[in-house]
């Protein structure tokens, strides 16, 4: 069974292609990906990679965690499952004019 790997500390320059390559050397890569931001694309220095088994998570972590990666020391460890957070609230929505231009009686 697969299981998922965080990477922290990935340098701004690293790829999807190249985490995978670097965890490559150990196993299998079901999935590599640094994490974006989606307003800039620029890396926010963190990403996943999904390991095809148990043994070579294991392996990944053994070779990766605080070892240098294209010039940064890398923290590698088992991810942990995604936390229920609280909806966005959205601005545009649920509670109607609350200030700025054109709002409400000015006299």
């Amino acid at each position: 069974m697969a299981k998922k790997l965080y990477v922290g500390g990935l340098s701004f320059q690293t790829t999807d292609e190249g985490l995978r390559a670097a965890f490559a050397q150990v196993g299998t890569v079901v999935s590599a990906i640094v994490i974006k931001d989606k307003f800039s694309g620029r890396s926010k220095g963190f990403g996943f990679v999904e390991m095809s088994t148990d043994e070579e998570a294991n392996a990944g972590i053994e070779m990766w965690n605080e070892k240098e990666l294209e010039g940064r020391t890398v923290k590698v460890n088992e991810a942990r499952p995604m936390e229920e957070r609280p909806p966005r609230r959205d601005n545009y929505s649920n509670g109607g004019n609350r200030g700025g231009f054109g709002g409400g009686n000015r006299f």
